[in-house]
């Protein structure tokens, strides 16, 4: 029997699964984990590709976007040579925040997200990048093509967030941001981390 549009007949895993983006680097897919709504960290267990919690928030800092990953994208070696120090990658997919002016309030969602820019967050001195987009249809955020075209503010609750959320009390601190970059590097670093992904799992 022959149907007349194609379709996942089973669920496919978010990671290895899904497709990269209608144009990257510049429009990627990205898959959603957490929303600012959310004071428990999920994350997708990578044998099942079913999300899973992870912990509960420590502090009581929110996440100030929507939050996950873009599919088929991998931390190795060439995403560690762009970062400023001796880093290699994180070893997981390319982490993405997407700004939504309307509240998106489920995970587990996919949306088209344009790229404008990028943080370099070291944890525990693996390069962990974090990839700012805002949602690719939306009109109130149509005029931001770059990080710095976002209110000063923004930028500041992202990296505040991504500096303290893995913090335990009494222990030292072992993650931080290096730096906030641009449009132009943050898609060198998507490029980059497509190339990481085949040579890890093939094209």
């Amino acid at each position: 029997m022959s149907f007349p549009n194609p379709f996942y007949r089973w669920r496919p895993h978010p990671w290895h699964g899904l497709e990269i983006g209608p144009n990257p680097p510049q429009l990627v897919y990205a898959y959603i984990e957490l929303t600012p709504f959310d004071l428990v960290k999920y994350e997708v267990e990578k044998t099942t590709g079913y999300l899973k919690v992870d912990r509960p928030q420590r502090t009581s800092s929110q996440p100030p976007t929507l939050y996950g990953f873009i599919p088929r994208t991998y931390c190795g070696t060439r995403v560690g040579a762009l970062a400023s120090g001796s880093y290699r990658g994180d070893g997981d997919p390319l982490d993405i925040c997407v700004i939504s002016e309307r509240p998106i309030a489920k995970s587990e969602v996919i949306l088209t997200a344009r790229v404008i820019g990028g943080m370099l967050m070291i944890d525990n001195g693996d390069a962990d990048d974090k990839i700012i987009a805002v949602l690719a249809n939306d009109r109130f955020w149509e005029n931001a093509n770059d990080v710095n075209d976002l209110p000063d503010v923004l930028v500041e609750r992202l990296r505040h967030y991504f500096s303290t959320y893995k913090l335990v009390p009494g222990k030292e601190s072992t993650t931080f941001i290096e730096r906030i970059y641009d449009v132009q590097h943050a898609m060198r670093v998507i490029e980059a981390a497509i190339q990481d992904y085949i040579d890890m799992y093939g094209g």
